[in-house]
C-alpha cells in the first residue's frame, strides 16, 4: 500500500529552508510518496503557523497526523536526534585524523615511504596547526572560553590571546623543522602551562568543563584529550631537542 505524507515548507525566492529538503529527503528514504506544499512568501508562513498553531516549519502529516518539524519526524521513525549540548569528541577526532592524513601523504610526497618518527612529527605538528586555526577562527571566544581553566592566562589575561598564534606558530616551524630556537621553546611553554592547568582543573579541582582546544564552540570535555594535545608539544620540542637536523 502507498504511503503519503504531506509536507509545509518554505520555498522562498531568497530562501529555501535546509530543514524541509531534510525532512523530504528522510520521508522519500521511508519509502513515503511526498506531497510537497511550499510556502512561498512569509506571509504564507505566517499565516500557516498561525492556523496550525506551530512555531516552525517545516511540518509534516501523515495520515491526518501532524508529526512536526525534522527532528519529531526523526523521532517518529525511531532516529536519533542529537542533543545540541551533549559533549561530543568528533571535533577533536576529525582533526587528529586530518592531521595523521596529511603526515602520511607529506611522507610518501616525500620519501616514497613511511618513517615512523617523520610521520609521527608531521602529524603532531600538523594537529598544533589545525588546533590553532579552529582557535583563530574566533579567538575571543577561544579566549574566553581558555580563561576558564588555563591558570597562566587568568593570572595575565593577554596570554589566552596570545596561546593560539603561539600555537600556530610553533607547528609551522616544527613542520618546516626551521627555527628551532623559536619553535622549541614555545611549544614547551605552552605545552607545560597548559598541561599543569589541565591537570589541576580536572583530576585536582574535579572541575567539569569544557575544552578550549578546538575553539570556543566546543562540547569537547576538558580531560585526556586537551591534556593529550599538551603532552604531545611537549613530546615534539623534546624530541627535537633531542635529534636536531
Amino acid at each position: 500500500m502507498s504511503k503519503t505524507a504531506t509536507l509545509h515548507r518554505m520555498v522562498m525566492p531568497d530562501h529555501t529552508c535546509p530543514y524541509g529538503l531534510k525532512a523530504r529527503h528522510l520521508l522519500k528514504r521511508r519509502g513515503y510518496t511526498v506531497d510537497d506544499r511550499w510556502l512561498k512568501t512569509r506571509a504564507e508562513t505566517d499565516a500557516f503557523k498561525a492556523e496550525h498553531g506551530v512555531m516552525s516549519t517545516p511540518q509534516t502529516f501523515i495520515d491526518g497526523h501532524r508529526i512536526g518539524g525534522y527532528d519529531d519526524l526523526r523521532r517518529h521513525f525511531g532516529l536519533k536526534v542529537a542533543d545540541p549540548e551533549a559533549t561530543s569528541y568528533w571535533p577533536v577526532l576529525a582533526v587528529f585524523a586530518a592531521a595523521l592524513g596529511l603526515a602520511l601523504a607529506a611522507s610518501w610526497a616525500a620519501f616514497a615511504a613511511l618513517p615512523a618518527m617523520q610521520v609521527i612529527s608531521w602529524f603532531v605538528s600538523f594537529a598544533m596547526v589545525l588546533l590553532a586555526m579552529l582557535k583563530l577562527q574566533d579567538v575571543d571566544r577561544f579566549a574566553t572560553m581558555f580563561l576558564n581553566y588555563d591558570l597562566l592566562a587568568r593570572r595575565w589575561v593577554p596570554y589566552a590571546t596570545f596561546y593560539p598564534f603561539a600555537e600556530f606558530t610553533a607547528g609551522v616551524l616544527m613542520t618546516a623543522r626551521i627555527l628551532p630556537w623559536l619553535s622549541i621553546p614555545l611549544a614547551l611553554f605552552i605545552g607545560t602551562v597548559g598541561a599543569v592547568s589541565v591537570f589541576k582543573a580536572v583530576w585536582i579541582d574535579k572541575r567539569e568543563l569544557k575544552c578550549a582546544c578546538v575553539g570556543g564552540a566546543t562540547k569537547v570535555p576538558l580531560g585526556f584529550v586537551s591534556l593529550s594535545e599538551n603532552l604531545a608539544m611537549i613530546g615534539m620540542a623534546v624530541w627535537m631537542l633531542a635529534a636536531p637536523m
